[in-house]
This record gives structure tokens, C-alpha cells and sequence, in this order.
């Protein structure tokens, strides 16, 4: 190849590749301005009635605090797909907006995107079988019957009867959906290990600190048998720690600030939001 023909491929491939980017960058635009629209378009009035019945957290919200997560929802309903699984025989609106209400909860501090990885909401009617495995990103998948997953290649699944029992029950730390959506916000930055976003804010940087001593007295308590605030499954590991942390921040948000001041306090800044004040 003589040095002509070479710059001329040179040529040829800065060519294709900026138009490559072009379009990328102009579809990136594009995509960007429909889920704006979609963001500050009108809130559905039956999906606001779905959200009062299925979801009490939502019923105690701030106005402020409400408006936006309706906002998050929209962009929700609009941009991930949901499957009926294991013989649930149909999937309703119902279940798509319970779901996407109580998973958008976690993303209105406003910095952690719209679940951008998240492709695909499986729905099973009640509980489902899985291999027993603990997942490359520290996450436990499988093992008998399940309530919910949470997997790092863009898939939730869920339970729809745990769906609706989480809420139904405010106040005891257990919501599958919170769950499994925490866990998801964990895995953005490439695994699940109880750390989301670390070093995102300059407020976290003693995070891994004050979860890791609080995962080991957790621990250290459900091996002696003592009274749990934070539910025993959170000393699987420290990716199900913060999972089931934030299961307890919204329901408990009381007992796990007495007992665990600094986790509180720190999902309190992640979050940006204190449930106490509600």
C-alpha cells in the first residue's frame, strides 16, 4: 500500500467513524428531548389512583416529592417492558404502574439516572424456583423458592403477590421491589458490592467505613440470636446489606437510625430524602 492510498483510508475511516458518532450523538439528542417530554407530561389520574391504593409510602410523600416521582414513573412506563412469566395469566396496567412506583422511588435525589441498564421487568404470579448461585457481583440468585432478582444484564424479576405485599405493610422493613431496585442501582457502576456510586459525592467517602462495621455488627447479632431491625438476610453479604438497608430506611427509617446512625445517615444523602419527616 503506497502512502497515497494510505491517507485516503486514513481519510475514509475518521470519515465513517465521525459520522458513526454523529449519529450516535444526534439519536442521544433526540432520545434525550422525548424523555423530557415524556418526564413533564401529565400524570395518568388512574395511575395515580393505582399508586394511592397499592402503595402507601406514596400516600405519605411530600407534594414535591410526589410530583416527581410521577414524572419518573411516566419515563418508566415508556421506556421498559414487561413480561408475564410462570403462568401469570395476565399482565394489567395494575402491575406495571405498582411496580414502577415503588422502584422509582430510589432514583429522585435525581443523580442516578432512569435505570438506563434495565431493559425488562419479568412477572411471575407468586413465588419461583431458581438454581442456587451466587452471582459474579456479589448478589444471590436462585436457591429454592425466590421472591425477586436483580441481574446486572438488564432484567428484574419479581414476585407480583410479594409486589403487592411489601407495601401493603409499611413498617416492617420488607419490600421486594426496593429490594431488588436497590440492587440495581448498585450494579451501575459494574457490580453489587454494597457500595452504589461510590466516591459519586465527596459525602460518601466514608461509606464502605461505616457499612462495612455496620454489615459486621449485623451479622454478629443475627449469629447470637439477638433482636434484628434490619432484616437477617442482609447478612448474606454486603451487596444484600444495602439492599435490605434500604428496605428498612423507608419502612423503618426509625429503628435504623437508633441503631444504625451512620447507615442512616448516609442513605439519607444518597437518597436525598428523610423518611422521618414524612
Amino acid at each position: 500500500m503506497d502512502s497515497s492510498t494510505t491517507i485516503i483510508f486514513t481519510v475514509g475511516t475518521i470519515l465513517v467513524t465521525g459520522l458513526v458518532i454523529w449519529a450516535i450523538n444526534r439519536s442521544s439528542g433526540q432520545n434525550k428531548i422525548l424523555r423530557d417530554k415524556i418526564f413533564n407530561s401529565a400524570f395518568p389520574n388512574e395511575w395515580e389512583a393505582i399508586l394511592e391504593k397499592n402503595f402507601k409510602l406514596y400516600r405519605k410523600l411530600p407534594d414535591e416529592l410526589r410530583l416527581r416521582l410521577n414524572s419518573y414513573v411516566n419515563v418508566f412506563m415508556a421506556e421498559k417492558s414487561f413480561e408475564a412469566c410462570g403462568g401469570l395469566e395476565e399482565l394489567t396496567e395494575e402491575m406495571c404502574v405498582t411496580i414502577a412506583g415503588q422502584a422509582c422511588l430510589l432514583l429522585l435525589n435525581g443523580r442516578c439516572g432512569f435505570y438506563d441498564a434495565l431493559r425488562t421487568v419479568l412477572i411471575y404470579p407468586d413465588m419461583y424456583s431458581g438454581k442456587s448461585s451466587i452471582n459474579d457481583d456479589g448478589t444471590v440468585g436462585g436457591g429454592g423458592t425466590r421472591l425477586g432478582e436483580s441481574w446486572g444484564s438488564g432484567t428484574v424479576i419479581l414476585s407480583w403477590v410479594h409486589t403487592l405485599r411489601g407495601p401493603a405493610i409499611a413498617s416492617d422493613g420488607k419490600n421486594v421491589v426496593l429490594h431488588e431496585f436497590a440492587h440495581q442501582l448498585d450494579q451501575k457502576d459494574g457490580s453489587a458490592d454494597g457500595a452504589p456510586l461510590l466516591g459519586f459525592t465527596d459525602e460518601h467517602r466514608d461509606w464502605a467505613k461505616s457499612f462495612e462495621a455496620a454489615y459486621e455488627r449485623h451479622g454478629e447479632r443475627y449469629r447470637r440470636g439477638k433482636k434484628l431491625v434490619i432484616d437477617a438476610y442482609g447478612a448474606t453479604n454486603p451487596a444484600e446489606f444495602f439492599a435490605v438497608s434500604t428496605e428498612t430506611f423507608f419502612e423503618k427509617p426509625k429503628k435504623l437510625k437508633e441503631r444504625y446512625p451512620k447507615v442512616y445517615g448516609h442513605l439519607k444523602s444518597f437518597y436525598s430524602m428523610d423518611p422521618l419527616s414524612w
